[in-house]
């Protein structure tokens, strides 16, 4: 497997777990779900992290997708090189990063790191049209 494969492989399991901490939040703010919260999906009040544990998981699932269908494309178009494996590895852990200062609520540094990963995305564009 290449490296961007297994970059986005990381990243989809990344992805895929970032629920997880808004999960924990809901049961430690307000228990098990019951079958009423099955029949009303008005979301239960969770404290702040929990929020941010929410968005942290809708961000990564919103900023996958460019991701994911790039490397693919790189791959298939056989434009996948050292450059783009670069790339890859740098959203990952700028993804990882991002989790992590979003859950605690790091400003400035958050916004930061969400645009070098925009960066990253655009890095592997650029390797596909040049």
């Amino acid at each position: 497997m290449s490296t961007d494969l297994k970059y986005l492989a990381f990243t989809a399991m990344l992805t895929a777990a970032l629920w997880i901490p808004y999960i924990v939040c809901q049961v430690m703010s307000n228990g098990f779900l019951t079958p009423a919260n099955y029949v009303d999906p008005t979301p239960r009040p969770v404290p702040l992290w929990g929020k941010r544990a929410d968005r942290t998981y809708i961000n990564a699932v919103e900023v996958f997708a460019p991701f994911a269908a790039l490397v693919i494309v790189a791959h298939l178009a056989g434009k996948a090189d050292a450059m783009t494996a670069f790339w890859a590895q740098c959203f990952f852990w700028l993804r990882v990063a991002h989790a992590i200062v979003y859950l605690f609520a790091i400003p400035y540094l958050r916004t930061l790191i969400f645009t070098l990963g925009f960066v990253s995305v655009a890095g592997i564009f650029w390797e596909l049209i040049k």
